[in-house]
Order: C-alpha cells, then sequence, then structure tokens
C-alpha cells in the first residue's frame, strides 16, 4: 500500500515538474524576443534650422485711444425738445446735437430786449440834453449804466440759450444715443459719445531699460484680436518726460491714420516698435518647440547607425533651447540651435528621447512669416 502512495507522489511530482520546465522555457524565450525587438519608427515632419535677418522691435500691450473723445451732456438741466441726430452718425463741429426747453429764457430775453431799446432812447434823450446844459452829468452818467446793464442782462439770458442748445463740439462719429425726447436731464448726464477716429492713438509703454533706444518718429505696428490678420502701421509721436515710479516704465503714445476707421478707442492692441537696425537670428517653426514648465525643448533629428548587420536609420534627440521673438509662424532661438540642423516640426507630442523616426512631410502646412488662415 505505501509503495503504491509512494509511485503516485513521484508520478505526481514528475509531472509538476515537467510542466515547470515547459513555462520557463516559454518565458525564456518571450524575454529573449523581447530583447530583440525594435519599436517601428514614427512618422514626423521636419524643417531645417535657418539663419535670417530680422528687423529689431520692442514689444508691449497697449490700448486704443481717441485724439479726441467726450461724453456729450448739458451744462444746464432742462427738458429735452428736440434731438437733432441719429445714433452712429458722422457729424462736424457746430452741428445742432440737441437742444432743451428754452420758452423762459426766450420770454426773457424778449422782456430784456424792450428794455434795453428803451434804454437806448433814453440815453440818446439824455446825451442830447446834456448837450444843451438842461440835465446834469449824474443823469447821463446814470442813463449810461441803465443800458449798459440791460445788454448785461440780455447776454446772461442768450448764454443761457446757448448753453441749452448743444452742439458737436468737434467732428466725429456719435454714438449711441442715450436720452429720449421729451426726458428731463440733469446737468451732466450723458446724452451720446463722440469720438475722433481719425488719426487716432495708441497709448503702451515699455521698460525704463529701452528708453535709449526710443526716439520720435520711429515706425509702430499694431495687431488686434479684432483683425487678426490685419496690420497697422503708425509712427511713436510721443514719449512721457516722466517714468512710473511704480513700474519704472516709460508712456508712449503712436498715431495711426486710420483712415479705413477699423481702430476703434477702447481696444485692447499688440504694440511693436521697429528699431531701425537688423540683426541675425536663429529661426524655427513655432509647432517645433515643447513648452514645458522646466523650459522649451526641441527633437533635433539625427542619424542612427544600423546594428547587427540593420539599415542605418534616423533618431531624435530632445534639445532644450531659449526662444526670442516670434513672428507668423517662426520664432527666434537664442540658444540651443546651429544653423543647418534638422528638427522635428510637427509630432513632437509622441517622441522621446533617442526614439527612431522618419521623414514624412507630405501632410506638415507651411509655415509663413505672415500667415492668413482661410477661417480666420
Amino acid at each position: 500500500m505505501i509503495r503504491k502512495i509512494l509511485l503516485a507522489v513521484f508520478v505526481v511530482l514528475l509531472v509538476l515538474g515537467g510542466l515547470a520546465g515547459v513555462k520557463a522555457l516559454q518565458i525564456k524565450k518571450l524575454m529573449d524576443g523581447g530583447k530583440s525587438y525594435a519599436a517601428p519608427p514614427e512618422s514626423v515632419s521636419a524643417a531645417l534650422v535657418k539663419e535670417e535677418k530680422w528687423q529689431g522691435s520692442l514689444t508691449a500691450i497697449g490700448s486704443i485711444m481717441a485724439v479726441q473723445g467726450v461724453t456729450v451732456s448739458p451744462e444746464i438741466a432742462g427738458l429735452i425738445r428736440e434731438i437733432s441726430f441719429e445714433s452712429g452718425a458722422l457729424v462736424t463741429k457746430g452741428d445742432l446735437l440737441a437742444r432743451l426747453d428754452t420758452s423762459l429764457e426766450e420770454a426773457q430775453l424778449r422782456a430784456l430786449k424792450a428794455q434795453e431799446e428803451l434804454a437806448q432812447l433814453t440815453l440818446t434823450r439824455e446825451r442830447t440834453l446834456r448837450s444843451q446844459n438842461m440835465v446834469s452829468q449824474a443823469e447821463l452818467d446814470t442813463a449810461e449804466a441803465t443800458l449798459k446793464q440791460t445788454q448785461g442782462n440780455s447776454d446772461a439770458v442768450r448764454a443761457t440759450i446757448e448753453k441749452k442748445t448743444i452742439r458737436a463740439p468737434f467732428t466725429g462719429r456719435l454714438g449711441i444715443r442715450l436720452v429720449n425726447l421729451g426726458q428731463y436731464i440733469d446737468t451732466g448726464k450723458p446724452i451720446v459719445s463722440l469720438q475722433s477716429l481719425a488719426p487716432i492713438y495708441a497709448d503702451f509703454s515699455l521698460p525704463q531699460q529701452e528708453l535709449a533706444r526710443l526716439e520720435t518718429g520711429m515706425r509702430v505696428r499694431v495687431t488686434t484680436d479684432a483683425y487678426p490678420d490685419r496690420r497697422f502701421d503708425g509712427t511713436l509721436t510721443a514719449i512721457n518726460p516722466d517714468l512710473d515710479q511704480t513700474t519704472r516704465s516709460v508712456g508712449l503714445q503712436a498715431t495711426f491714420t486710420n483712415s479705413d476707421q477699423l481702430l476703434r478707442p477702447g481696444m485692447f492692441a499688440r504694440v511693436e516698435v521697429l528699431l531701425p537696425e537688423e540683426q541675425p537670428v536663429l529661426v524655427i517653426p513655432a509647432t517645433s518647440v515643447l513648452s514645458a514648465p522646466y523650459g522649451d525643448s526641441v527633437y533635433v533629428i539625427e542619424s542612427k547607425p544600423g546594428k547587427d548587420n540593420a539599415k542605418p536609420g534616423l533618431a531624435v534627440r530632445q534639445q532644450f533651447i531659449r526662444t526670442g521673438h516670434t513672428r507668423g509662424d517662426f520664432v527666434s532661438v537664442e540658444s540651443g540651435l546651429k544653423p543647418g540642423e534638422r528638427i522635428v516640426s510637427a509630432g513632437i507630442f509622441k517622441l522621446r528621447n533617442g526614439m527612431p523616426v522618419v521623414e514624412n512631410n507630405a501632410l506638415s502646412p507651411k509655415s509663413e512669416a505672415a500667415p492668413r488662415p482661410s477661417d480666420s
């Protein structure tokens, strides 16, 4: 009985040992296959690091400001009897915009005119009598003073009527009407916005370190989100004589003709002051740059020698760089690259250092210095 049990145990151990051996051989074969496995190369687009001459520039953020801009409001409270403009209309200096109720002042003016005429007749009579020595000089002086006082009262009423007659202070474009006919309006309450749009200003500031490079007459370029495919050229016309004590920056103002009136007061603008000299820079497509908290980098394409009778290929090496200014689809590189090196321009997010690649530029869009997207 014991012999049968030992025989059964031996058979079981023999079977288990055989299974373990077979499994060990399978695992060893898989490990050997993993060591010899080579991942297929990733398809990427490539671009050359080029050396170009870019005109130096100083960039800033600014705001578009009107050369002249006001919110038209009355000096005297009153009831609106006439509105003579349409919202958004162009007006010239002196055009009537609105008229407040002046019926009381006009009645007062008629009474004062009658008093003025009487005072004028009295003065004429007093002068005649004085020449005949029939009245005293004091009576003549009283008549002259009475006429002047009456004329002054008439002028005061005319000034009140003029203040209730609201006219455009300068030529420009009106905004949206803010009052209605028959409305009582208080002193200083807005009636309509009036802005002069041509020419127009761009106000911005630059750090004090750039002050020595600035002078009036330099070319200034502006872009806005409202017209992403347009560049507006102007001239630097004013430099503040003092600096902001908090930011240590100098205030600047550029003037633009704005003949098409596309730039509007209050717009956010990206301002670029063009320096007179050109500087050599290394240029790469902006899509080549991989941004990360620890720095910007690109993938440089290098030749990879073949191993074990394999054909030579291409591999990528991650290279950290320092970028400079941006112009269209390109960005300048201040350090980290050399002219003529090939870098990955599309497909960088799927790469890692040392990864094999193959170039395919068939579907890569062309980078341009002044891109004009069809759907912008």
